[in-house]
């Protein structure tokens, strides 16, 4: 039951309101991805090479660990867990070990995405009645609510400048892409549809951003210039194509496709072009989170 609760409300919070150089360990992981998986009968976070080979679990835990996020030197990791009960943001190193809770609130936190530089985690909770958005130091100190709105408020994502955050919200009746600055002012809207878009993420030079939507009666993968321009369809595919992530160097999107009849990690070039499955598991893999350092390394 816990482990269908922790999916449902991913699930929700990405489709409706809804990625430096450092010490060995960082280097190590360079060109790998970072995903979860329910292959073990509860979710565990997972890391592979980028071409989908060496598939090995980070995470060992009867609750769901889910929704990982590479801190910008590779060294670190962070994700969500249920295993306090309900949901928490914890990090652990890039081999698995050391594996600590950042936040401890009865309410729900998740969705964890760090700061270029690091030091900071944004996040998305409901601890004041609905989803926001917050961002703490990445030892879980300096707690700072930066979205107050009676909409939902959620999928943080940080430009590489560190200046601005792209998110989603309904805040306008239906799930829209919005950017604000990393103070959380200057909230913008960028894409304006009457079918949710969610799951913004910036492009490694900051001109584009990658998302998905409902727009086709079905999820494909979008993207579109940094000022909501030139919106553009990614995937075409009667099968649900969601959670586009960009390598970080901008040439290969990785996502997350049921094409196949359950959800697995594809990767595309940043055209759309190449679509290829890298997990080919009987469970669902998800939430793909690319290690610094671009596709080769």
């Amino acid at each position: 039951m816990r482990m269908r609760a922790a999916v449902l409300l991913v699930a929700f919070v990405t489709l409706l309101v809804a990625g430096c150089d450092g010490g060995d360990e960082g280097r190590e992981a360079a060109g790998r991805i970072l995903f979860h998986s329910g292959r073990e009968g509860n979710l565990d976070v997972y890391v592979m090479n980028a071409d989908g080979s060496e598939q090995t679990p980070l995470t060992d835990n009867p609750a769901d660990d889910f929704a990982p996020a590479w801190s910008p030197d590779g060294s670190r990791i962070a994700f969500t867990s249920m295993r306090d009960d309900n949901l928490e943001i914890y990090v652990m190193n890039a081999d698995g070990s050391g594996q600590t809770r950042l936040t401890d609130n009865p309410a729900a936190d998740l969705a964890p995405a760090w700061s270029p530089d690091g030091s900071r985690i944004a996040f998305e909770s409901d601890r004041d009645g609905n989803l926001e958005i917050y961002v703490m130091r990445g030892d879980g100190s300096e707690l700072t609510r930066l979205t107050d709105d009676p909409g939902a408020d959620g999928s943080p994502a940080w430009s590489l400048d560190g200046l601005r955050i792209a998110f989603s919200s309904n805040r306008d009746g239906n799930a829209e892409i919005y950017v604000m600055s990393d103070d959380g002012t200057g909230q913008t809207r960028l894409t304006d549809n009457p079918a949710p878009d969610g799951a913004p993420v910036w492009s490694p030079d900051g001109s584009k951003i990658v998302f998905h939507t409902l727009r086709e009666g079905n999820l494909d993968v979008y993207v579109m210039n940094a000022d909501g321009s030139n919106q553009r369809r990614l995937t075409d595919n009667l099968a649900k194509d969601s959670s586009p992530v960009w390598s970080s160097d901008g040439s290969k999107v990785v996502f997350v496709s049921d094409r196949d009849g359950d959800d697995e990690i594809y990767i595309m070039d940043a055209n759309g072009s190449g679509q290829t499955n890298l997990t080919s598991n009987p469970a669902n893999d998800g939430w793909p989170a690319w290690s610094p350092g671009g596709p080769g390394g």
